[in-house]
């Protein structure tokens, strides 16, 4: 029988967040240049981790779900969750009524992409 200790385990996950921040280092870099070019590879990979967290404190963790997180965090900054001039975001985090991690998420996009055209 195969056994899997946990530190195995630790760096397995370890290996999967690596390989998605590096995705997502070509993601940015592809999606939004210009963010991506003035925060540098070392910035853009550290706001990738820290919106990595910021959406798990929120239960969102499935990659496509993340992702989006990661582009409004681009966008909007990092602690668009909590910047009062941001209502629409932290009412959608804090929404009890949808039915999960990734109707908030999209749900979020959509109020983002409505927040967008208003401006």
């Amino acid at each position: 029988m195969l056994k899997i200790r946990k530190e195995q385990v630790e760096g397995l996950r370890q290996l999967a967040v690596q390989d998605f921040v590096n995705r997502m280092i070509t993601h940015v870099g592809k999606f939004f240049p210009q963010q991506s070019a003035a925060l540098g590879e070392a910035t853009t990979r550290e706001t990738i981790g820290y919106g990595i967290n910021r959406a798990r404190s929120y239960g969102i963790v499935a990659e496509r779900d993340v992702c989006k997180y990661i582009d409004l965090t681009v966008v909007f900054g990092r602690d668009f969750d909590r910047d009062k001039k941001l209502p629409w975001a932290r009412s959608v985090l804090e929404d009890r009524t949808l039915r999960g991690p990734s109707d908030r998420t999209d749900r979020l996009y959509k109020a983002a992409m409505e927040n967008l055209r208003n401006r």
